[in-house]
């Protein structure tokens, strides 16, 4: 049995969160897939995200760095308060970081 690592994995999905604000489809379906692991606050919280980021998407990496910790702490939080959501959250990042890297080429 593989051990996950919260804290790694609160980090890995937080990066990617970040990195695929720009990229709608991505975006929306990463919104629904955490909203369905965490609940209906948590994907309305990633949308607020989406939101404040896509101005900024490319120009501002400090914003991109501030919405990445915020995110790295928060799902840290809901591991911590939910671990058996570590191996979902996992698979779902592995899946969407290849979609991810498909799309950037």
């Amino acid at each position: 049995m593989q051990v996950l690592h919260h804290p790694r994995v609160a980090w890995d999905t937080a990066r990617l969160i970040v990195s695929a604000v720009p990229d709608d489809r991505l975006f929306d379906w990463l919104c629904a897939e955490l909203g369905a692991l965490f609940g209906p606050e948590q994907e309305r919280s990633l949308r607020d995200t989406g939101q404040r980021l896509r101005p900024w998407a490319h120009t501002t990496p400090d914003a991109a760095a501030v919405e990445a910790g915020r995110w790295r702490v928060r799902l840290e939080d809901l591991l911590r308060t939910r671990p058996e959501t570590a191996e979902p959250l996992r698979s779902l990042t592995v899946i969407a970081s290849g979609l991810y890297r498909d799309r950037i080429g």
